[in-house]
């Protein structure tokens, strides 16, 4: 597929993206280039590949035990509070 300076001007437009005047031979350039890549993934032999779902074959996510806790550290995060009362953070109020 050919890229010319229309099409990268209308990528530019699609993508929302200000492609400078001055930019545009190089975008031409390096968009053909990907374009030819993305061209030689026709050529690879996928019929024995497997699909995947993973790039990591055999990955299982560690368990660990599902426990509550509030973390034990009450009094330190509220030591960092302008003002608190009650065990708990004490804000304006902000709806009448």
């Amino acid at each position: 597929m050919s890229i010319d300076r229309e099409m990268v001007k209308r990528l530019g437009i699609l993508s929302r993206l200000r492609i400078p005047e001055e930019n545009m031979d190089e975008m031409v350039t390096e968009l053909t280039k990907i374009l030819g890549w993305v061209d030689q993934l026709k050529d690879v032999n996928t019929d024995d590949v497997l699909p995947m779902n993973s790039v990591v074959e055999d990955m299982n996510l560690r368990e660990r035990e599902d426990v509550i806790n509030d973390g034990g550290i009450r009094d330190q995060i509220l030591a960092n509070a302008p003002e608190e009362m009650d065990g708990y953070f004490l804000v304006p109020k902000v709806v009448e």
